[in-house]
């Protein structure tokens, strides 16, 4: 990883921020899932997830009038692609809270830890990042783990196991967007952006629900109680977001890519603690492979750029020749 660079270089002390950012949004996530799951017993997955990007779109806006942002400079930096990017994060939103309503949390999160695995991938494809044959192994190895976890044709988890990974392949799309899209808009504009996308996307899709009684998605008025934990999950959305934001302005997707792994200690915790859910061997070891697989990769990551630094001092401190 990019902490092995010189305290001194520029670019270790970004990488190293790079990834406190990363490793401090795996850890608050849980958090706003866990508040989903709840809310998701009483109201749709849909109606959950577009009370969180309004209420995180709403927050974005406090904090913009305190700084002494105008409105209108916010608007002015939404862009095609950042409404694109944020409409990802929606469809990754509906997805992963309705596997929540029929799975534990540790569970869902496990099977949506080939996010990185996709990552690697696109940023390969799209990015156009070196991906070596071991790091594609890596890949091969994690997915092994998923199927672990999934267990086609059993009884175990069955088909919501599915909406975790096509909650995942969404992430991991928005994720190579974030990259795409890094220091072209301001924190605040990016955070608005996303709020926005997501109650464009999801708003269409409650009412036509409603009006046609499909009730998976249908509109139902919150609970009194209820509404501070909406704001609860905007405020966590911004926050660990925000902090996914700061991390690809910082390091490669490839670098960040296996930090989604601490993830599944605060989603332990808060799964147990909430819902008294302790996933079972298989979910453990499909865990260990797909981490197992996201550590060589960062190890690799890791020798790439020791490499790199190699190079550049050679060239650096080799003599200048004159003709």
């Amino acid at each position: 990883m990019t902490t092995t660079i010189s305290q001194g270089n520029p670019a270790s002390n970004a990488g190293l921020h790079g990834i406190l950012f990363m490793v401090s949004a795996m850890s608050l996530a849980p958090f706003m899932d866990g508040t989903a799951k709840y809310l998701s017993a009483f109201i749709s997955p849909v109606e959950v997830s577009l009370g969180r990007f309004l209420c995180q779109a709403l927050v974005v806006l406090v904090i913009a009038v305190v700084m002494g942002r105008s409105i209108s400079s916010l608007i002015k930096e939404i862009t095609r692609m950042q409404l694109v990017r944020g409409a990802c994060l929606a469809i990754c939103s509906i997805f992963f809270f309705s596997s929540l309503k029929y799975m534990p949390l540790a569970d869902a999160i496990a099977i949506f830890f080939v996010q990185p695995m996709i990552l690697t991938m696109l940023s390969a494809i799209i990015l156009k990042e070196k991906v070596g044959v071991r790091r594609w192994s890596a890949v091969f190895i994690g997915m092994i783990g998923a199927l672990i976890i999934i267990r086609p044709g059993s009884s175990a988890l069955g088909l919501p196991s599915l909406l975790p990974l096509a909650a995942a392949t969404c992430f991991a799309f928005y994720l190579v967007l974030t990259r795409k899209l890094s220091g072209k808009a301001s924190l605040l504009g990016i955070q608005l952006a996303t709020g926005v996308a997501g109650v464009l996307t999801l708003t269409p899709l409650v009412i036509i629900s409603s009006l046609l009684g499909f009730e998976a998605a249908a509109w139902t008025t919150p609970a009194l109680p209820h509404l501070p934990l909406f704001l609860l999950m905007g405020v966590i959305s911004f926050a660990s977001h925000g902090c996914i934001v700061l991390a690809f302005d910082r390091a490669p997707a490839s670098v960040l890519a296996p930090l989604s792994y601490t993830e599944i200690i605060s989603a332990t915790a808060v799964g147990y603690v909430l819902f008294g859910d302790v996933p079972d061997m298989f979910v453990w070891l499909g865990v260990a492979l797909i981490a197992g697989g996201g550590v060589y990769i960062a190890h690799r990551e890791r020798t790439a750029t020791r490499r790199q630094m190699a190079s550049e001092q050679l060239v650096e401190t080799s003599p200048k020749r004159h003709y």
